[in-house]
């Protein structure tokens, strides 16, 4: 049935439709109409009359108000006064320098105006005061505020200069306009005007406040003037409008009762916000549809065009969010047209920002669908589809990849409520099924009862976050249902390989490169998982984000990511990335979700090609996942990296696992004898990522070698990476310390404080090309309970009349199974090994378990011959060859014919089903 489902969402993602008229959009002409109607006020007091989870949330929201209240009824200005203004000043207008404010000045507006807040980023040496401490009208000639000095004991308060504060001016006028939105809130519940003083009276003076004031200038004249909003550096945080505008909402009849003379100016003042969110940002990204949001938000609240002098109402903002189009703003048509693969669903952004893009969508369906009476997701078809990519992007534990600026978490179900929600609204049975499964499959307490459930203290909370009724006759999907054995996304260049969804005996890769949006300069990087975790993380973004040095230098580098760096200089611009790879070839075929029937194969590959820019460098890079039982499997990794044009100094092989301890040592078991070094730095014109490493020990050897990774546990059964890498002429392998893998250091229950232990970092240096003696590697996760499998891992010599990258590996497993493994630069090469093994194939597998065959591989190839079978084909095709306990069973991607014990079988077609021979 999800099957059924999931392709029917498929062809649903068509071109763009026209554009939506917004005279056929039903649009109330009463306040409130954001959160709620007019004929909410009952429903939420029969809410909070009935439900014990919403009368906790209103006697807490009204009690926190109440404090003020009373503090407001006492002393009107008391709580408006502690606002962050221009007080004495009336300052109009507000100058920066970069990411800094500069001063304020220009003419005095009749009114005190709105502080502009101190940087783009967080960093602040001086904290601000709980809002009892706040001097009220806190203003000088100088413009400073009076604020904590966190530097010295006791953070005594000092005059400061805003830059200092970081963002702690808009932090403090968001608590401020939250206790006043709150305000508003009960007001419109309760009829009790009490509240409505409170709310007005900040609401007023901060409104009159952006109304009198300009958009910021940049003394620098540089590229953060096309960002900077009315209160924040950046249009995407202009976040006081998420309380500002249910306020105004909640608020409206009390202001043109008392406050008529005003409504022009505070409509004024809201479309200045939203003018300046139009003028400002970036379209091609995130930013855009934080901006359409609060563009939204404003617009709903506004009255009919006609009702302003310059026709700019609820319809102009919201039409500009449906249909037009600027230099710096998109319409959500063409935004989700251009950031949206229609095919597989993925956003072209690294899976972090991708589910923020997500959130925002599937929120945006469900304002669509409350105040709009209208279903996006006719207009925007691609939404259901992108929502059930979703669960593609997570690891056997449930934690999403990390590649590019991403701080792994566990994937959020809100988009996928949205989904169920606009089903139920709309009628759509079909897709209600289907997503319902799917949030009981993340979320086993979904569709708990209220009264069991955390619910926000919000005003949200009797709107948007009331408990969702589920069908209960729809079952929980398995996750195995809505993830692929191989899923490949082009608009975001990444790849991933699973062969199962088991939390503890699974594998997976996650292979990327650098197309779309904040992504890093890794090259072919990867990540590997086993026994829980993501054993060979990506190293995340760095403490201070994106505007941090570490972050520069070191975590959106090649050295903090598992991949080949050439001469020690590979690199090319991060955040929007323009550097994919190319899907040379792979088995199975990349497909969404429930694609074909037999999922995961026991064999699975991808072999990809990346030109490295800086180095003028061709990189391929051929990944496997060999299944080889219910609970074990290991994978191979044959990485083949040269200069276009010769020269090649040296390729570096960076790994990098969690754990606390390493050892390195020859893959006999013999000591390497390694040696203290400075090498690996960013002397000699190297990368400053270089320098990052630290705690380097290394051995020029041309042995094979194995590296063993620990995470010792409380339990004590230690989590172990083990790595076998055949040995080259000419390498050095290091082990090393780098610094913590920061995209891991806020995740919950992990083994050990990430934060405060460096990464386990291996590096093989190969001086010259690394193409025809490339870096090969076989990996595979145990435990101290669950031991390793592998007994060996052997390289034999691979003889090939024509000269190439030719490979040869036999992994040796103590239950006596044996599998001969060869690889080739180039499919058209015949190459063997002395055990009978030939193969014309990028990737070719001969498994045999106590000497019976039990597993034959051809990848991209058009012969596989051992003493017992062979497999031909006139193209290359991919063909799996198994036996099981009632005969032989093949899956094959194009015409081949195979040879068994004396019988030949020819296969006509492509057969992607897992067929008895």
């Amino acid at each position: 049935m999800r099957k059924a489902i999931l392709l029917l969402l498929l062809p649903a993602v068509t071109a763009l439709q026209a554009q939506i008229d917004i005279r056929t959009l039903q649009l109330p002409q009463s306040h409130p109409r954001y959160l709620t109607n007019a004929d909410g006020k009952q429903d939420t007091r029969d809410l909070i009359e009935n439900e014990s989870w919403a009368k906790d949330v209103f006697g807490k929201l009204k009690a926190k108000t109440d404090a003020y209240t009373r503090l407001t009824e006492a002393q009107p200005d008391w709580l408006l006064s502690r606002l962050a203004m221009y007080w004495d000043s009336h300052a109009t207008d507000v100058y920066i320098k970069g990411e800094s404010f500069d001063h304020a000045g220009g003419a005095k507006a009749p009114v005190p105006t709105v502080r502009y807040t101190g940087t783009r980023g967080t960093f602040a040496t001086h904290g601000r005061p709980k809002l009892a401490d706040i001097i009220p009208y806190d203003d000088d000639k100088d413009g400073n505020v009076t604020f904590h000095n966190n530097s010295l004991p006791g953070r005594p308060l000092e005059k400061v200069h805003p830059a200092k504060t970081g963002r702690n001016i808009e932090s403090l006028n968001r608590e401020i306009m939250g206790i006043a939105r709150d305000a508003a809130f009960l007001y419109w519940l309760t009829d009790e005007e009490q509240y409505a003083r409170l709310a007005a009276g900040v609401f007023d003076t901060y409104m009159q406040g952006i109304y009198y004031r300009n958009v910021p200038v940049d003394l620098n004249h540089g590229h953060q003037q096309t960002l900077v909003g009315m209160s924040s550096f950046e249009v995407i945080h202009e976040d006081i409008l998420y309380d500002i505008v249910p306020l105004y909402d909640f608020l409206h009849g009390y202001l043109v009762a008392y406050y008529a003379d005003k409504m022009n100016i505070y409509a004024g003042a809201f479309k200045k916000w939203a003018d300046n969110i139009i003028a400002n940002g970036v379209p091609h990204n995130n930013w855009n549809l934080m901006q359409a949001r609060y563009i939204m938000d404003i617009g709903m609240i506004l009255e009919d065009d006609n009702h302003y002098a310059d026709g700019k109402g609820r319809g102009y903002y919201i039409d500009y969010v449906l249909n037009q189009s600027s230099i710096r703003q998109w319409s959500l048509k063409k935004l989700a047209d251009y950031g949206y693969d229609p095919h597989t669903g993925i956003w072209a952004e690294c899976p972090g920002y991708s589910g923020v893009v997500m959130n925002d969508y599937a929120n945006f369906t469900n304002l669509f669908d409350r105040n709009l009476h209208c279903d996006l997701t006719k207009e925007l078809p691609v939404l259901p589809t992108a929502v059930a990519a979703t669960p593609q992007y997570l690891f056997p534990n449930r934690m999403i990849c990390g590649f590019g600026d991403t701080h792994p978490g566990y994937l959020k179900t809100t988009p996928v409520i949205r989904m169920i929600e606009n089903a139920q609204v709309n009628g759509k049975k079909e897709q209600e099924r289907y997503f319902t499964a799917l949030l009981k499959c993340l979320d086993p307490d979904a569709g708990k009862a209220a009264a069991k459930k955390d619910v926000r203290v919000s005003i949200n909370s009797f709107f948007d976050d009331k408990p969702l009724e589920l069908k209960e006759d729809v079952r929980a999907g398995k996750m195995e249902d809505y993830v692929s054995p191989l899923f490949y996304a082009p608009n975001v260049s990444w790849l991933v390989q699973r062969n199962g969804m088991h939390p503890r005996n699974s594998l997976m890769i996650s292979l990327n490169a650098s197309e779309g949006n904040h992504m890093h300069a890794n090259g072919i990087s990867m990540e590997l998982y086993g026994k829980g975790y993501v054993l060979g993380p990506d190293a995340g973004i760095g403490l201070y984000l994106y505007s941090g040095l570490d972050y520069a230098e070191y975590y959106s580098q090649f050295p903090s990511h598992n991949t080949v760096c050439v001469d020690g200089i590979s690199s090319y611009p991060v955040m929007k990335s323009n550097h994919s790879f190319d899907l040379l070839s792979c088995f199975p075929a990349s497909s969404a979700a429930t694609a074909v029937k037999e999922k995961f194969p026991s064999v699975t590959y991808s072999d990809v090609y990346f030109r490295e820019p800086e180095s003028r460098s061709d990189q391929t890079r051929m990944m496997s996942i060999v299944t080889t039982g219910p609970e074990t499997g290991y994978y191979v990794d044959v990485f083949r990296s040269r200069k276009e044009r010769g020269g090649d100094k040296m390729h570096d092989y960076f790994y990098h696992n969690l754990g606390q301890e390493m050892t390195l040592t020859a893959a006999d078991g013999t000591d390497l004898h390694l040696q203290p070094t400075e090498e690996l730095a960013f002397a000699g014109a190297h990368l400053y990522a270089y320098s990052y490493l630290f705690d380097k020990k290394c051995a020029r050897t041309g042995k094979d070698v194995k590296a063993v990774f620990t995470i010792k546990m409380s339990d004590k059964d230690d989590i172990l990476m083990n790595m076998w890498m055949k040995g080259e002429k000419d390498r050095t392998v290091f082990s090393a310390l780098s610094p913590m893998t920061e995209g891991l250091s806020r995740t919950p229950g992990m083994p050990y404080n990430i934060k405060e232990q460096p990464t386990l970092t291996f590096v093989a240096r190969q001086e010259g090309e690394a193409w025809n003696r490339p870096f090969v590697a076989v990996y595979e996760p145990s435990t101290v309970k669950e031991a390793e499998r592998i007994s060996s891992v052997t390289f034999p010599e691979v003889e090939c009349k024509q000269p190439g990258s030719h490979v040869g590996i036999c992994v040796k497993q103590k239950n006596g199974r044996m599998d001969y493994i060869l690889s080739s630069d180039s499919a058209a090469y015949l190459c063997s090994m002395n055990n009978g093994m030939k193969a014309s194939s990028t990737y070719a597998l001969w498994g045999n378990r106590r000497g019976e065959d039990c597993t034959f591989f051809l990848g991209n190839g058009t012969l596989l011959q051992t003493p017992a079978i062979s497999i031909k084909a006139d193209a290359p095709v991919n063909v799996l060859l198994e036996k099981e306990s009632n005969g032989w069973y093949y899956t094959a991607s194009g015409a081949c014919t195979i040879t068994l014990n004396g019988k030949t079988y020819k296969i006509k077609k492509c057969v992607m089903e897992k067929t008895k021979l």
